[in-house]
């Protein structure tokens, strides 16, 4: 009974999570249609590639995540994307600014540590999770 809860509690953290990531990331994506690409270049990799790195981690990362697949690799995006929003980009705002990039930072670690649980693609294709 409790192995089910804690598979029932990695969904719902895992649904949770990259459920409100794709609310960051999803209205990024209008700005790859826009010219000329206007982006944050927080770490100096151009606008264009910081981008799409962003979108990697707060679009195609938390989907992978939602779904449970490669949940441990699709975590580690996300984790980098929440570590530069919060101490890079923020680094010089108050902390209830960063606060949220810190939650998503704890929640990505959680799931990173604990994996996707039973009710996933991982977790139906190796049937010992």
């Amino acid at each position: 009974m409790n192995k089910k809860f804690n598979n029932l509690g990695l969904l719902i953290l895992r649904l949770g999570f990259a459920g409100m990531m794709l609310t960051h990331g999803i209205p990024k994506l209008n700005l790859l249609f826009q010219s000329p690409i206007k982006f944050a270049d927080p770490i100096g990799f151009g606008e264009v590639p910081s981008l799409i790195l962003a979108l990697i981690g707060e679009v195609v990362a938390p989907i992978f995540i939602i779904i449970g697949f490669k949940t441990r690799l699709a975590t580690i995006p996300v984790i980098i994307t929440m570590c530069v929003a919060a101490f890079v980009v923020l680094a010089e705002k108050p902390f209830d600014v960063k606060e949220k990039a810190i939650l998503f930072l704890i929640g990505f670690l959680a799931i990173l540590l604990m994996n996707a649980g039973k009710y996933s693609i991982d977790g139906f294709k190796n049937k010992s999770v």
